[in-house]
Parts: C-alpha cells; structure tokens; sequence
C-alpha cells in the first residue's frame, strides 16, 4: 500500500510528539540556560545555543552516522559481515554467521544453551526492507539507537526484537530470545554495535554453476572448531532470497544408506532421489560434500564436482564470545 504524503507527515509528526513526551522539562533547562548566561561571554553562550540547536536537528530529523557500513565487497564464497557487537550478555559464543553478495542479509547467532542472540543486517534496496523508516515511525513502542529513532516489537519478558537504521542503506536488527529482561539486553547491544567488519570463510567455495543458478550465500556454523561446517547456496535470479541448491561440508555423515551409485568428483558418491534430491561423496578428508535440491541428478553432480575446497577455512572463532 502507498502512503500518501500527509500520510507520511503524520506519522513524521506522531513519531516526534512521542520523543518530545520523554524530553527534558522546557523550564528547567530555561532556567539552567539563565543561569549559565550571566556566567559566559556573548560569544561563548551563542556557541553553545548553535550547538544545541544543530544536536537536536540532526538526531530528531536525520539522526547520527555513529554506526556507518564500512567499506568492504564480499569475494565469491568469503562474504564479509560489516557490524559487530562490542558487548554481550556474560556466557554467549558466536556460533553462526551467514552472508553473500549484493542486497543478501548478513546474520550472526550467538548461542547460551537455549538462549540466543541474533545480529542481522539488511540493505534497503531490498524492497522487504526499504519502507523501514516508516514503519519506525508507526509505531508507539519507539527509543534511540544511535541518536536515530528506532523500534522494539514483539517484547516480553525474555524476547525481543529491536530494529533500526544504521544508516540510510542498512537496517539492522538485534534479536534476543531466551534471556531475562530481554528488551534490555537488545537495547545495550544495539547502542555498542560498530561498523567493524569480520570474515565468513569456510572449507567450500563455489566453481562454475550450471546455467540459471548464481551464488547467493555462503555460512560457517558450529559449537566450535571441531564441529565446524560449512553451507553454500545458490539461487535462480528470478527468485534470488530462496535457496535453489544447498551445499554443505560437515564431518557427520548425511546418510546414504540404500542411496543409488554415481560418480561424484571423480569417485564414488551416492545419489537420493525426491523432491530434495541428494548427491553425496566423502572427500580425502573424511568429511562429507552433500548437494540438494530440487534440481535434475546431472546439475547437482555438476555443482559437486565444481566445487572448490579451500586449504585454509576459518573455524576459529566457533565457540568464542566475539572475534
């Protein structure tokens, strides 16, 4: 649906009545400012007047640039993820990152048991995301990220979702589940987010893809090193947020059993037919490269055979609070 202009100013508007509520009380910063005149020269007191009044324009009507994406283009197979968090809750270890080129989400998992912390990033050219800013400011349940206008959903005593503009290409979302006054946790984590990039580099990366496939995400996940795994996926271009083929590279087998013959890399693998059919071979390592989707036997051969292992993947930090 098209909002129409006094639409959007309305909620403009609404969304400013609603942080001017939580603003200082007008008389007493009257008399603080009284006060503090007849102690300063003209020319200081004017000073402080325009910075007040820039302070205030620039974090009620554009908000800040304290969290700016960083300046990284991901290479095939190695996306780079551009925010961090520089705190969370004691206990957390970062067990999941997943991201890809162009307008694919990046998204990192920190795990406590059943709890978790998810750290997502979003880019407004993607039309799920770009009206971000307007559904903001529709809602009542609103704070501050970063002196810009944000909004918490779906909060209760242990979940909560809080989403904001890092700035005008990127919106991020702190989600948290499982954990005790939730909507304070998201909070604490959002405000100390940084544009500080980290890497996604696993055992696997995509060779040549059959025609009418293309690259669109590649994700490392584990407890730790020792079960680390890798997953790549690639899309049809006409629908590119849904995986059409699925790769992973893991040490637990995906199970074969009563699986037809065929020859994958050279060797011998195993195909399983369905509507997610499998093709998969054991690599010199030991561990497992396994292809599914819903595609014909010969183009997940295909892609298995294409795919490239990478001598130096990146499990280290699976199982540690940040990196």
């Amino acid at each position: 649906m098209t909002r129409s202009e006094h639409d959007t100013e309305t909620l403009i508007r609404d969304s400013l009545d609603h942080l001017a509520a939580r603003a200082p009380d007008g008389r007493a910063v009257r008399e603080a400012l009284a006060r503090d005149r007849r102690k300063r020269q003209p020319a200081t007191k004017l000073a402080l007047v325009a910075a007040a009044v820039v302070v205030l324009v620039a974090g009620v009507f554009v908000g800040t640039r304290a969290v700016t994406a960083p300046d990284v283009v991901p290479a095939a197979g190695v996306p780079v993820l551009g925010y961090s968090p520089e705190w969370l809750p004691d206990g957390f270890t970062e067990q999941y990152r997943e991201g890809g080129p162009g307008i694919t989400p990046q998204v990192r998992r920190w795990s406590a048991g059943p709890a978790a912390i998810t750290l997502s990033a979003y880019s407004t050219a993607d039309p799920e995301w770009s009206q971000v800013a307007l559904r903001i400011a529709s809602v009542r349940d609103q704070v501050l990220v970063h002196g810009r206008v944000a909004m918490v959903t779906g909060g209760t005593e242990t979940a909560a979702l809080l989403t904001w503009l890092a700035d005008d290409d990127h919106v991020l979302t702190a989600r948290v589940d499982g954990v005790p006054d939730a909507r304070a946790v998201a909070q604490r984590i959002a405000d100390e987010v940084t544009a500080r990039p980290v890497g996604v580099r696993g055992e696997l990366r995509f060779g040549e893809l059959p025609a009418g496939l293309i690259e669109r995400s590649a994700a490392v996940k584990g407890s730790g090193p020792a079960d680390g795994s890798t997953e790549l996926t690639a899309a049809d271009p006409a629908r590119p947020s849904v995986a059409a083929v699925r790769v992973t590279a893991s040490a637990g087998s995906p199970g074969v059993h009563g699986a037809a013959p065929v020859t994958v890399r050279g060797g011998q693998g195993f195909f399983v037919a369905g509507r997610e059919a499998v093709v998969a071979v054991r690599l010199p390592s030991g561990r497992w490269l396994t292809v599914s989707g819903a595609r014909p036997e010969a183009e997940l051969v295909a892609v298995a055979d294409g795919v490239r292992l990478d001598p130096a993947p990146d499990y280290r930090w699976l199982g540690r609070p940040t990196s």
